[in-house]
């Protein structure tokens, strides 16, 4: 299955950034919900989900990597913009940040997190 993704909506002023991750109705089926804060040049991820599917907002500078079967495809998410992906159980994916300072992206999983029991299978993408 092709990876889904597209642009989110931003509200910017003076006192910085509001955005939605998911629509309200995406809300019910969500198990797991995290924020990741990361610093220039890492990268997360580069792993696939074996049965959750995992919802993602990710605010550029960042490149985000996905293997989609065979074929890998990056997605370059300018600065300042934000973007949400859905990424599949056995979806590969991998996002770097590509900006000087720190990088925020927000996650959503259909399945619990159990750090003894993770539902992630390493796949090196970046």
């Amino acid at each position: 299955m092709p990876v889904h993704y597209e642009k989110l909506n931003v509200i910017k002023d003076a006192r910085g950034i509001v955005f939605e991750p998911l629509p309200g109705d995406a809300l019910s089926d969500k198990e797991n919900a995290h924020v990741v804060i990361s610093g220039p040049g890492v990268i997360r991820g580069n792993h696939y989900h074996r049965k959750g599917e995992e919802t993602i907002a990710v605010m550029g500078p960042a490149l985000v990597r996905v293997r989609d079967h065979a074929e890998i495809k990056d997605i370059d998410i300018p600065d300042g913009e934000l973007f949400s992906f859905i990424f599949p159980p056995g979806q590969s994916h991998a996002i770097k940040n590509l900006s000087s300072g720190m990088n925020m992206l927000v996650a959503f999983n259909t399945t619990g997190h159990d750090r003894r029991h993770p539902d992630t299978e390493v796949d090196v993408l970046l």
